[in-house]
């Protein structure tokens, strides 16, 4: 395949003359008066290899800073560099910035510049079966990751965020493990979602998966309620009702926030997961039961127990596995993608609804937020703005009054944590959406190439590299 080859020279009969030359030989040519439109050009298009002029006149880049930001653009792109007035020192630069070759024009130019090209044309072969095996090699490595991006997918577990990715990949490694599972949280992180995930992709999928909120009860109600009761255990018991444990046989129970039940209570659930068996509020012998519990809470149970408000025994039980998940504020790259998913889901419960996209600055305003309610404050608030939008897109007016004003709730981090949590959020969206190309990225945020690598080695960012 011959080359597409990108020519910029302010001197129209040396332009003439080598796009005339270069398509005798059947490649194809682009050819423009100045570096900047070439440069414009090469940001829209790809090419494979540039010719650029070292001097483009009065009021214009030089072709070295040219050369310097297409390299930005495109790192491996072979380019040569034209002068009629060529130095030792210049031609040192051109190559320190990463030219292929440095030519003169002179009457042999032509010559010249079909030896370069000659060679070129050999490594330019090179890269093209370079990019062919890596492009295999990408292939394999996106079937190896396959499952595991499907796994948080088919629970609704909407991310891009490396602590997401691995949250994941630790559910679908203990599903199938017949042990307890605690999940760590602030209210609204989706700990539901995960605890669904870790029950579907295992072995008793296909069993109960049955889920109790311990906040929304009191403790005699919730006794009766996971436990069950005899006909007569207390006023109103009219008849006997097995309990929450035992519709779960064989499957999963969901105990979320077991950080509010009392200590006393908590004895009883300890002895029904050390034991597997559950004695129904009155009866006088116990029913054994096949089940494995995953409990959550946004408590900080450390605290919880040095208060005596939580027992260490059953935190001992519960803590075969811990799954913690972060609060959205220290991952915002997922706050694009999730905001993009509730409008989508808003229109499929909402007839006559019309698809409104984002604005950038209603983006701005999401990614700057707080988020106190971590994801379900989202969904609320991308649902009223989907809702309440007249317009073509969604503006910052269409959101509550607290985001639209790009004020946010106070945080129990500090300045500094909230600073980089949010610098972190940013590179690590700009990574993905550069599928980890870093010049890419940095040229999204608007940093050069230097400022972007600081922060990448600054947050260790090679770790997380897929």
């Amino acid at each position: 395949m011959k080359a597409h080859i990108l020519i910029a020279d302010d001197q129209p009969e040396i332009l003439d003359m080598l796009t005339r030359s270069l398509q005798a030989d059947g490649r194809t040519v682009q050819a423009f008066p100045s570096g900047a439109r070439a440069l414009g050009y090469l940001q829209k298009h790809a090419v494979d290899m540039a010719i650029l002029d070292l001097d483009f006149g009065p009021d214009e880049p030089d072709g070295l800073e040219i050369l310097r930001q297409m390299r930005q653009e495109a790192p491996d792109l072979p380019v040569i560099i034209l002068t009629g007035k060529g130095t030792v020192e210049t031609a040192v630069a051109a190559l320190r910035l990463g030219a292929a070759d440095f030519i003169e024009k002179d009457f042999y130019i032509e010559d010249r510049l079909e030896l370069s090209l000659e060679k070129l044309d050999r490594m330019l072969s090179v890269l093209r079966e370079n990019a062919r095996l890596r492009a295999e090699v990408d292939d394999l490595d996106r079937e190896n990751r396959f499952y595991r991006a499907e796994f948080g997918k088919r629970y609704q577990v909407i991310s891009v965020s490396p602590q997401m990715q691995q949250i994941m990949q630790q559910a679908e490694r203990i599903a199938s493990i017949p042990r307890p599972v605690l999940i760590l949280g602030e209210r609204g992180t989706g700990k539901e979602l995960v605890a669904a995930a870790v029950h579907y992709g295992g072995v008793r999928k296909d069993r109960p998966f049955v889920k109790v909120n311990c906040a929304a009860l009191s403790a005699t109600l919730l006794e009766s309620e996971l436990f069950g009761h005899e006909k007569g255990a207390f006023t109103g018991a009219v008849e006997a009702r097995p309990g929450r444990f035992e519709a779960a046989n064989g499957g999963t129970l969901f105990l979320d926030e077991i950080a509010s039940t009392t200590p006393e209570f908590q004895q009883n659930i300890l002895r029904a997961i050390e034991y597997q068996e559950v004695q129904r509020v009155g009866a006088a012998a116990p029913v054994p039961v096949d089940v494995r519990i995953i409990a959550a809470t946004n408590a900080d149970l450390e605290r919880e127990m040095a208060e005596g408000r939580f027992r260490e025994d059953l935190y001992d039980r519960l803590r075969f596995e811990i799954i913690r998940i972060p609060p959205l504020r220290q991952r915002r790259e997922d706050i694009q993608p999730l905001a993009e998913f509730f409008a989508e889901q808003i229109l499929q419960e909402v007839p006559g609804l019309v698809r409104r996209p984002f604005s950038n600055a209603a983006t701005k305003r999401l990614l700057a937020y707080g988020w106190p309610g971590n994801v379900r404050d989202l969904k609320f608030a991308v649902e009223r703005a989907a809702c309440m939008a007249t317009g073509p897109t969604i503006k910052p007016d269409d959101l509550p009054p607290e985001i639209a004003s790009g004020a946010s709730e106070p945080s129990d981090e500090g300045f500094e944590a909230q600073t980089s949590a949010f610098e972190l959020g940013l590179l690590r969206q700009a990574l993905h959406a550069a599928a980890w190309n870093q010049r890419q990225a940095a040229a999204q945020l608007k940093l050069s190439y230097d400022q972007f690598r600081h922060r990448y080695r600054k947050y260790d960012l090679d770790r997380e590299k897929p």
